[in-house]
């Protein structure tokens, strides 16, 4: 048999951070296979064995920690268990020290508190609180109200209250005096405000009645406006135009212009329009004029006439049936009356200003229609001034109708003069054409 060779005892060293084993041995068949596969796969066995010690390393420190956690766990629970066992029992102690401790001070029947408050707020107790108070009391205000009396009641010189009594007096007479002086001009206020409150109460029954006469002027305006259309209508039939009441309708942004004429409509294409303004309340020059320039623009018209109830409703500084901008003419006329004439006169002025405008002039004789024109208006002024003459004559009024029927009559031959002049000189709009 041979011997057996000795083997060497194992040898760790630790130089620094560093590990050294020298003769290490291991016989642990998992850690043989391990190395041995290991090296097989062709693996560094010295790595493969340092990898081992360093992971069984870290798994031993971890365990050993584990451990220590226990164990100090362990200990932590059996101190707190012994700790919570003294502290329960000494608490029960001081909790019946402390019971009978409150039950001497605070007991109902027998406690020292009880018999403090019964012996110093008890009404039976001489000593108590509230009865020295009351007594101390009755006493302290009885002597004030004696000094008072004594202060108030004497007129001594060395009472510290006679200054004071002095000036309440002549505060108080101050004071009355200065309220009878503010209840004067009080008064006096009320009395200026009565007489301003009248004043407004009867100017609200002005503007009351103000307003009532509005409403029933816009009534009688709205009269006004029907009868001037009923006038118009009939003239315009005469003339073979187209006569509609627009007062109700909207133009292009508003209801400016009560009646529109298309010239010759009955006869074929309208050569021409005419609107007309009925207004019963008096206007300024610049306002009617405005009144008619938005009434054409409103109506799409070639000539705007403002008829008005009489000539004084004429704007100031304007004369009636006078040609204004070569566009604008105003009438009066009077629906309550039985003579239009000045109406027809105006209507045929304006037909003419119109067709003379879309005509061009072209064979017109504007001579000859303006001398016709001049003679209708001096013929107009005639009429106008006979009648006159009539309404303040009661004599000879039969012989002055008679010439004003002769001069009506002349007139209305002078506009069909007119008539025949303007439509001699305008061509047809299918001659135009």
């Amino acid at each position: 048999m041979e011997a057996a060779t000795p083997l060497r005892h194992a040898h760790v060293g630790i130089f620094g951070d560093r590990l050294v084993v020298d003769g290490l041995v291991i016989d642990d068949e998992c850690a043989v296979r391990l190395v041995r596969e290991r090296a097989e796969a062709g693996d560094d066995a010295a790595k493969v064995v340092a990898d081992a010690v360093e992971i069984g390393a870290r798994i031993l420190e971890r365990e050993q920690a584990g451990a220590n956690a226990d164990f100090v766990r362990a200990e932590f629970e059996r101190t707190a268990h012994e700790v919570e066992s003294g502290f329960s029992e000494r608490a029960k102690q001081v909790a019946d020290e402390l019971g009978r401790k409150v039950d001497e001070v605070f007991g109902p029947e027998s406690g020292h508190l009880s018999k403090a408050l019964q012996r110093h707020f008890s009404d039976e107790s001489d000593v108590a609180v509230q009865n020295r108070v009351r007594d101390a009391l009755t006493e302290v205000t009885a002597r004030l109200r004696e000094d008072l009396l004594k202060q108030f009641a004497s007129g001594d010189e060395h009472n510290p209250l006679g200054d004071f009594k002095q000036s309440v007096v002549r505060m108080l007479q101050d004071a009355a005096q200065r309220q009878d002086g503010n209840l004067g001009r009080l008064e006096e206020r009320m009395t200026a405000l009565h007489l301003q409150l009248q004043s407004l109460r009867d100017e609200q029954v002005k503007h009351e009645e103000l307003d009532a006469e509005r409403e029933r002027g816009t009534a009688k305006g709205r009269t006004f406006e029907e009868a001037v259309f009923a006038a118009i209508g009939s003239i315009a039939a005469a003339q073979g135009d187209d006569c509609d009441a627009v007062g109700d309708l909207m133009g292009a942004t508003r209801k400016t212009g009560d009646v529109v004429v298309d010239v010759d409509a009955c006869r074929g294409p309208a050569r021409g329009r005419i609107v007309f303004e009925a207004k019963h309340s008096k206007l300024s020059k610049p306002k009617a004029f405005e009144e008619l320039d938005r009434a054409m623009r409103e109506r799409d018209a070639d000539f705007a006439v403002m008829v008005v109830p009489a000539e004084d409703s004429l704007p100031a500084r304007t004369r009636p049936l006078h040609e204004y901008n070569g566009d604008k003419l105003l009438v009066a006329y009077e629906p309550d009356g039985d003579d239009r004439l000045a109406l027809e006169v105006g209507y045929s002025l304006a037909r003419a200003r119109v067709l003379m405008t879309r005509g061009d002039g072209e064979g017109l004789d504007a001579a000859a229609v303006s001398e016709a024109v001049e003679r209708t208006l001096g013929a107009l002024e005639d009429v106008r001034r006979i009648k006159q003459q009539l309404t303040g004559a009661e004599n000879g009024i039969d012989r002055a109708r008679s010439i004003l029927d002769d001069m009506a009559a002349r007139v209305r031959s002078l506009l069909e003069q007119i008539d025949e002049l303007v439509t001699a000189g305008t061509p047809d709009d299918d001659g135009a054409e």
